[in-house]
């Protein structure tokens, strides 16, 4: 069944029902051991698919061998817990196109997070319930699951591999899609961000957000048609 690639929250629910889940990893160069929590993943994921994460300047793609009709992403350097996949899935299987982590909700938990980066968090959140009206607590964390219909609309990033995750989250807010919010724990001594790192990757989260903003929706629609890139349907 084709879903319209603008749906909104005021759409009719989908039929629940059970569907294959590819897991994509995206492991970083630095990260010592990326497979180190392939051993807790749930029942309930089909496939794991690793994907290193692109160089500077290389967009990255979501990879064509991951057929699951739920895709999961995740970080190989332990911040997100697979523990919380079938939260994911949960609410996937109920009625939301899209699915994330947020560690600022009740039951989600951030053990390490200095004043600099809260206030700049504060910073995005300000900038995505202005100019996308959605009330989320929290933009930067990338951990999410969305169905594979969309993902035609969510699979090209053009900036660096920790901010894929959060990119997509703008993509899915750009074209109007259902989002839940999960509680997620990010893992102790899991962020190894600096103050420059921090402050130069929150300064590209919110040039997206304004790049992604409502208004250009529809041109960017017409585009990704013109070029033959429509949203992907389930067989």
């Amino acid at each position: 069944m084709a879903t319209h690639p603008l749906r909104r929250s005021a759409d009719r629910s989908r039929t629940p029902g059970p569907g294959t889940v590819s897991l994509v990893v995206l492991v970083a160069r630095d990260d010592p051991d990326p497979g180190r929590f392939l051993d807790r993943l749930p029942d309930s994921v089909d496939q794991v698919v690793t994907v290193e994460a692109p160089g500077a300047g290389r967009p990255f793609r979501w990879p064509d061998i991951a057929w699951g009709d739920r895709v999961v992403l995740i970080q190989a350097d332990g911040s997100m817990s697979p523990d919380d996949i079938p939260h994911f899935l949960y609410y996937l299987d109920h009625g939301f196109d899209f699915v994330k982590g947020s560690r600022f909700i009740a039951g989600g938990e951030c053990t390490a997070y200095p004043a600099f980066r809260r206030m700049g968090h504060r910073v995005l959140l300000t900038a995505a319930r202005r100019l996308y009206g959605q009330q989320l607590t929290d933009v930067w964390y990338g951990f999410c699951a969305f169905r594979r219909e969309f993902l035609s609309l969510l699979e090209e990033q053009r900036d660096p591999p920790e901010l894929v995750g959060p990119e997509t989250v703008v993509h899915a807010l750009h074209y109007g899609l259902r989002i839940a919010e999960v509680p997620s724990r990010e893992a102790p001594g899991s962020d190894r961000r600096t103050t420059a790192r921090t402050f130069h990757e929150g300064r590209r989260i919110l040039r997206v957000l304004w790049r992604e903003r409502p208004r250009n929706a529809l041109l960017r629609f017409a585009a990704r048609h013109r070029r033959g890139c429509r949203p992907r349907e389930r067989a």
